[in-house]
């Protein structure tokens, strides 16, 4: 058996490893590479391998950075199936063809600047017919179904809680006569967190493949989370202002929404206007609606318990598609609050709220997520004096406030915990998805564990084993 690790190494984007077993070769996510543009155009134009190679993909939850693309793996030759569960299918639909939307804009914003200098015009990585073409690889599994998927191999989904049908990856593996299971945790959820069920414990495994998003940092609790959200949006309130929130429209928009639902109806925020104003998480929303088997127990007896309780719905929350009704929401006066995309404030109308309120002091802009470098978003979080949006330069003097509880990623101490309750026949991890500090120091803390074999790959590494 073979591991070649591709992508998210000593970092959190673009997550790739190739599996070879028994001659046969499987992929574990085709992300999206973000960072600086040129970089991004080429690593993800350019997949480190031959598509057609391939037997079969298998992957763990619909966010861009493990999903983005697949478009571009089947228009170059893939063509086996792409294992997910059910929810994240139907998210990866939505989420693609929005991806190949975002890309033809920017290629063609592009494309503009290169006519001027007598350049020719470049494709984008995919397009939105490459997005469609590729569900059709796509092959939904429920949790705990057990399928073959190339000789000597079969998968298992775990619940991972991270997401709307996150999945832990569970390879139960023969070859040369030996048996193996191998764990791929994608990106591990929180225990206790609203809407959905916590991560799965899974036994007898010998190989994990760990994330470490958070490796080095904690999180505050979902009380203290509540608690500073309760006082970000009473504090701007009083100052007549509104609450501007970058989330992404996966996972982190339904728990806002859930949460400041709790909060007006138990009287402890101001009965103010919620605008969620994204056409993808509008969608996404819908599709929430529609697989309760991965809610937790307490929503569903939300939603039991009559009178039509809408987790993701209440009276003073809307929905906004339309462009025209996004555009009025910058003529808004009173106190309101703003959910908007994408969560690192690098495209989409996230943009056009915060250069229609990033220098009125009365605002707050609310940062929920993680914020990678060279990112507005990130920007944002270090409270730079000046901020660029859409190429001009603007006076950051609304708030800036950071909540960290929100978080869907499991912290240092929920992955220490996570892989304490597995040790227990674990000969080796293999640590990816982190910034190489984080990576490092969640190495070190399973090494304390007594983790027989710890190992933090570089990019392009190849393991055999």
């Amino acid at each position: 058996m073979k591991i070649a690790f591709l992508g998210a190494i000593r970092t959190v984007t673009g997550s790739m490893h190739l599996l070879t077993i028994n001659g046969r070769r499987i992929l574990l996510e085709c992300g999206l590479f973000q960072g600086r543009r040129q970089e991004s155009f080429e690593r993800n134009r350019n997949l480190p391998f031959d598509a057609s190679s391939l037997e079969a993909m298998v992957l763990s939850h619909a966010h861009i950075d493990h999903s983005g693309n697949i478009p571009n793996l089947v228009k170059a030759g893939f063509q086996g199936n792409i294992y997910a569960t059910f929810a994240t299918r139907d998210l990866a639909s939505a989420m693609l063809r929005d991806s190949a939307h975002i890309q033809e804009q920017d290629v063609a914003y592009v494309n503009k600047k290169r006519a001027k200098s007598g350049l020719l015009p470049v494709e984008p990585i995919y397009t939105r017919q490459d997005a469609v073409d590729s569900l059709n690889a796509f092959v939904g599994i429920g949790y705990h179904r057990t399928v073959p998927v190339t000789d000597g191999v079969h998968l298992t989904f775990y619940d991972a809680g991270h997401i709307l049908g996150s999945a832990i990856v569970v390879l139960d593996i023969e070859e040369n006569g030996h048996t193996h299971r191998l764990a791929f945790s994608g990106d591990l959820g929180r225990k206790e967190r609203p809407i959905l069920r916590d991560p799965e414990v899974i036994p007898s495994v010998e190989t994990l493949i760990i994330e470490s998003t958070y490796g080095d940092r904690r999180h505050d609790t979902l009380e203290e989370a509540d608690r500073e959200l309760r006082r970000v949006v009473n504090d701007t309130y009083q100052r007549g202002g509104k609450v501007i929130i970058p989330a992404f429209s996966v996972g982190r928009t339904q728990e806002i929404v859930y949460s400041l639902h709790h909060l007006m109806q138990d009287h402890k925020i101001p009965d103010l206007p919620v605008f969620v104003d994204s056409p993808l998480s509008t969608n996404v929303t819908e599709i929430f609606r529609l697989h309760p088997e991965c809610f937790d127990e307490e929503t569903n007896e939300f939603i039991a318990s009559g009178n039509n309780r809408d987790p993701f719905g209440f009276h003073r929350l809307r929905y906004i598609r339309d462009v025209e009704d996004s555009k009025a929401l910058n003529f808004l006066r009173e106190p309101a609050i703003i959910i908007s995309a994408s969560g690192m404030c690098e495209a989409g109308r996230i943009l056009h709220h915060l250069k229609n309120n990033i220098e009125d002091p009365r605002n707050t802009v609310l940062i929920v997520g993680w914020q990678s470098p060279d990112t507005l978003g990130r920007k944002l979080v270090e409270k730079q004096e000046k901020v660029r949006i859409f190429g001009e330069e603007y006076d950051r003097r609304a708030q800036v406030e950071v909540i960290n509880g929100f978080s869907a990623h499991a912290d240092r101490d929920e992955l220490l915990d996570y892989v304490r309750h597995i040790k227990n026949g674990l000969r080796r991890v293999f640590v990816v998805h982190g910034e190489e500090q984080a990576s490092l120091s969640l190495a070190d803390g399973l090494r304390a564990l007594g983790v027989p074999e710890v190992l933090v790959p570089e990019p392009g590494d190849e393991v055999e084993f």
